[in-house]
């Protein structure tokens, strides 16, 4: 395998989805033509990318494997940020990759987001919530408010919140991407 490009990206990001839905991350390899050694090659090749002194850092980072991002600051809370974004990749359509920036140019978050234009799936009762359905914002949109908590590992993230019928949820997302639905 020569260079990192868009496909092994997407491998990366499978890697971690496989702990929740593997069912799906098969489908998603098989999509790639890839196998479960190639995805562990990439992904170790990634995580020697992440911890290089000589490979750039933050955005540069990700230009290197991705391409050119669009690029726009945003404000969250008492600080500006900027917030970088690449087109969707193929696995996700309507999804896009984004990293959000801290005011030194240290990467501060990472994950997929609906890309602008793209209508939020129907979303009406917990039961729409189902594996690779929906983002984080699309379901804060939905169900708000809710409550964001960081996961057991950078890439994840849970959201607790309240569904119609007044039960309790926490929601499990990896990359952004929901994989899983409890309830509390």
């Amino acid at each position: 395998m020569k260079g990192f490009a868009r496909r092994e990206f997407q491998l990366v990001l499978l890697r971690r989805m496989a702990d929740y839905q593997p069912v799906l991350v098969e489908g998603a390899m098989r999509e790639l033509g890839a196998s479960r050694t190639e995805m562990r090659e990439v992904n170790a090749r990634w995580q020697r990318i992440l911890r290089s002194r000589t490979f750039p850092r933050g955005l540069r980072r990700y230009e290197a494997v991705l391409g050119p991002a669009a690029v726009e600051e945003r404000r969250v809370g008492d600080v500006v940020c900027e917030v970088a974004w690449w087109p969707p990749l193929p696995l996700w359509p309507g999804l896009r990759f984004e990293v959000v920036l801290a005011p030194d140019g240290s990467v501060a978050h990472e994950w997929l987001v609906r890309d602008a234009g793209v209508p939020v799936p129907r979303l009406e009762t917990v039961d729409d919530l189902v594996p690779w359905s929906c983002v984080v914002g699309d379901l804060e949109a939905r169900f708000g408010p809710v409550v964001h908590q960081d996961g057991d590992a950078p890439s994840r993230w849970h959201v607790t919140f309240t569904a119609p019928d007044g039960a309790s949820y926490v929601a499990h997302f990896v990359w952004g991407l929901l994989h899983e639905v409890a309830g509390v």
